[in-house]
């Protein structure tokens, strides 16, 4: 029989003695909080680039799906101008989407960006690329389920196209597509675990660090878990709130 009086003592002081080995000592701790302030940056500013862009290539998509024919049959400039832009939208999507965002990252730290030192800005502009090209079909996909009257209540308040799609479209479609961009931003938060890859210390790679010092992968790698985990489901709770607001506000 197992004594769990004496057991369950001597297996957290045996913890608490590892934690304190493996954070406490040389400061080692700081260097986690050094790659959660990276991963936070960086997750936040590539979900910036990734909005921006998402908007700019799902403005285009839907613009030319929903008016291709009639702009077709009326022809001009104008119609060449939107296929050539909706070419490039859907050439950026097929790679974007089709290759590793860690093969991505590397070639814009290694060619492209190669004579920036610092990997943090790299990583924020090759995950919000990334992010741009989901976040597009995310809000393609809102845009699209837009009924056409809008675009007619637009044009009704004196409104151009772009002036309708700034003005009614897009706040409509901010809203429609706010809970699942906010799931993409939990995936994107993950994702950011590679950036490593360009010397960026993210909180994965500080913990990877701090093992390798320590020839302890337990506590470091576990409280790296345990953070990304407790951040997702802060995150999933706030996404719940979110949902059930907007569901309320449309009754």
């Amino acid at each position: 029989m197992i004594d769990l009086t004496d057991a369950v003592p001597a297996w957290l002081g045996k913890l608490i003695e590892e934690f304190i080995f493996v954070f406490l000592e040389k400061d080692r701790y700081k260097q986690m909080l050094t790659g959660l302030s990276n991963t936070i940056k960086i997750t936040l500013g590539a979900l910036l680039i990734g909005i921006i862009i998402g908007i700019l290539v799902a403005a285009v998509r839907s613009t030319y799906d929903k008016n291709k024919d009639k702009m077709r049959r009326r022809g001009g400039v104008g119609y060449a101008v939107l296929w050539l832009l909706n070419a490039v939208c859907k050439l950026y999507l097929t790679v974007i989407r089709g290759t590793p965002v860690v093969v991505q990252l590397m070639i814009a730290y290694f060619v492209i960006f190669v004579s920036m030192r610092n990997g943090v800005p790299v990583a924020i502009i090759a995950f919000g690329i990334n992010s741009g090209a989901y976040v597009a079909e995310i809000f393609r996909g809102g845009i699209m389920s837009i009924d056409n009257g809008q675009f007619e209540a637009g044009r009704s308040l004196g409104f151009n196209y772009i002036q309708t799609m700034v003005y009614v479209v897009i706040p409509q479609m901010l809203k429609n597509a706010l809970p699942t961009l906010c799931n993409e931003f939990i995936a994107l938060l993950k994702e950011t675990s590679v950036a490593g890859y360009v010397g960026v210390v993210d909180l994965t790679k500080a913990g990877n660090a701090i093992a390798g010092r320590t020839y302890s992968y337990f506590m470091p790698l576990f409280t790296v878990a345990i953070v990304y985990l407790v951040i997702v489901i802060i995150l999933t709770k706030l996404i719940g709130m979110l949902e059930r607001r907007l569901r309320n506000s449309e009754h």
